[in-house]
């Protein structure tokens, strides 16, 4: 099977990663996102943890469609692939 390019079509909905998240993660090894007053675990690949996430300069990415589906993206592949709309 080969890959293939894909562009993306769809808005993302990011937040910075904090030092309150970094807490949690350092107590409990999960970051922890809130949606209507209810907690949600933020997925956070394996690479990035070898990398060092999370950290400050990370984002929360968040599907518009379910805000219950939340994941860490990295500083730098943040950087590399969006830019914040006005």
């Amino acid at each position: 099977m080969s890959w293939k390019k894909y562009r993306r079509t769809n808005v993302a909905e990011m937040r910075p990663v904090t030092i309150h998240d970094i807490d949690h993660f350092n107590l409990y090894d999960f970051i922890a996102g809130n949606v209507n007053s209810l907690s949600v675990q933020i997925s956070i690949s394996e690479a990035d943890l070898k990398n060092g996430s999370p950290k400050l300069g990370d984002m929360i990415a968040r599907n518009p469609e379910n805000h219950k589906d939340q994941w860490l993206v990295a500083e730098q592949y943040y950087k590399d692939n969006f830019e914040e709309m006005s």
